[in-house]
């Protein structure tokens, strides 16, 4: 499957028993894990130092499209739905027509060094800012703020998270 991505870097491991329906569509950077059962519809755009953790579903079909920018991790679990139908209106099913569905498709994105804890589930057309944790079994809704852990249905700011540590490591694995 490796030569199959759009493109790919070095150090990169996708597990044999991971499911990548559109690989055309995925770019992979460097240093990146993609553990066992994780599910990617979408097309694609995976940075460097990235983990996307077992049982990891990333859905939304052939429109829709994920970027994860560096340092970003998906925690075992995870829901990321980047595209899905709009349940208040049609018909509901990837199998109907999509002329008699209202599709939801908007992007969803994970700034550098965003990650995602254990069963959390991201809805179509959030960004998770620069730095943001969120924390086990939390649904994002909204768009997420730099720097700041966030927990809960939905999910909610809880305190700020420590950057420096973070940029200075960054720095000296750029030696």
């Amino acid at each position: 499957m490796m030569n199959k991505f759009k493109k790919i870097g070095y150090d990169v491991r996708v597990h044999d028993q991971a499911i990548i329906t559109r690989p055309e569509l995925v770019e992979i950077g460097n240093h990146v894990a993609i553990d066992m059962w994780v599910y990617l519809s979408t097309p694609a755009k995976i940075g460097n130092y990235i983990h996307i953790a077992p049982s990891v579903s990333i859905i939304g079909g052939a429109n829709a499209l994920l970027t994860m920018e560096d340092f970003s991790n998906i925690g075992s679990g995870g829901r990321i739905v980047c595209a899905s139908d709009d349940f208040t209106q049609g018909l509901i099913s990837p199998v109907v027509p999509v002329e008699h569905r209202t599709i939801i498709n908007k992007p969803i994105t994970f700034k550098k060094f965003a990650t995602l804890g254990v069963n959390c589930t991201v809805l179509p057309g959030v960004t998770l800012g620069e730095g943001c944790i969120v924390g086990a079994n939390s649904v994002v809704t909204k768009d997420t703020e730099p720097w700041m852990v966030y927990a809960g249905t939905p999910a909610k700011p809880i305190k700020p998270r420590e950057r420096e540590r973070i940029l200075k490591s960054v720095k000296l694995l750029e030696k």
